[in-house]
């Protein structure tokens, strides 16, 4: 057995020799396949506190699709906030962030304060402008799918699904939380599959498939190209989906 073919048996070296990475080499936008001529974080860094965890992880992006969808991420991150300290006073709320932008646009603090309504049993109920929110839900699904298995989802989705933990039966909780049984390794070489295998630094060291960018923040899970979970705020949880 030669010296490449030993080492190819070996995942930590899969993303560092022999040009096994070529397709992580920034090619194409994440979102729209368009050239890419700029790198965007995933998550936004609006959807995350400061101090910013390291090595965040980014994908390749053209200009428009980088900017185009920052006033929804602003507006998901924002409603979030609001719904979870149940108001939209600035002084209220935990986030720095999600105080400023409120401060910096009344626009935007007016359009959340008009979407709550309070119910027939005197609770506040939030409506989000679900256009919006999965605008950004689909955009973060395209960018984990090419960040974790190096393969972009371009097509429109088949389903998306935005809904609060805190509705969930336990049992739907557990089946959301576990996801599907293993259905095999992920492509030798992606992100992925160097998860799975247990390879530092991508290993996952919570014994899941979940990768916590931040805690209490946002977490997801890239299944297979099929399939993505997103966890914002332990509060709204999201599943996009593909067809095999």
């Amino acid at each position: 057995m030669d010296v490449k073919a030993f080492d190819l048996m070996d995942p930590r070296k899969l993303f560092t020799k022999y040009g096994l990475d070529e397709r992580l080499a920034g090619e194409i936008c994440a979102y729209c396949g368009s050239p890419p001529n700029t790198v965007d974080h995933v998550p936004s860094k609006i959807l995350l506190d400061d101090p910013l965890p390291g090595n965040l992880p980014v994908v390749p992006a053209c200009t428009n699709c980088n900017g185009g969808f920052s006033r929804d991420e602003e507006y998901l991150a924002c409603f979030l906030e609001c719904v979870l300290a149940g108001t939209t006073e600035a002084d209220d709320l935990r986030r720095t962030k999600v105080q400023k932008a409120l401060r910096h646009s009344s626009a935007l603090a007016k359009s959340i304060q008009t979407s709550a309504r309070v119910d027939s049993d005197g609770r506040l109920v939030w409506v989000p402008d679900m256009q919006r929110v999965e605008n950004v839900v689909l955009k973060l699904a395209r960018g984990h799918a090419l960040y974790e298995l190096g393969t972009p989802c371009l097509e429109p989705p088949d389903a998306i699904s935005c809904f609060p933990l805190t509705v969930m039966t336990d049992a739907k909780r557990e089946q959301y939380e576990s996801g599907p049984e293993f259905r095999g390794w992920p492509e030798i070489g992606s992100r992925a599959f160097l998860r799975a295998a247990g390879i530092e630094p991508y290993a996952n060291r919570q014994g899941s498939d979940w990768v916590t960018v931040q805690d209490g923040r946002y977490r997801y899970s890239v299944e297979d190209s099929t399939r993505v979970r997103i966890v914002l705020s332990e509060y709204l949880a999201c599943v996009i989906e593909w067809e095999g």
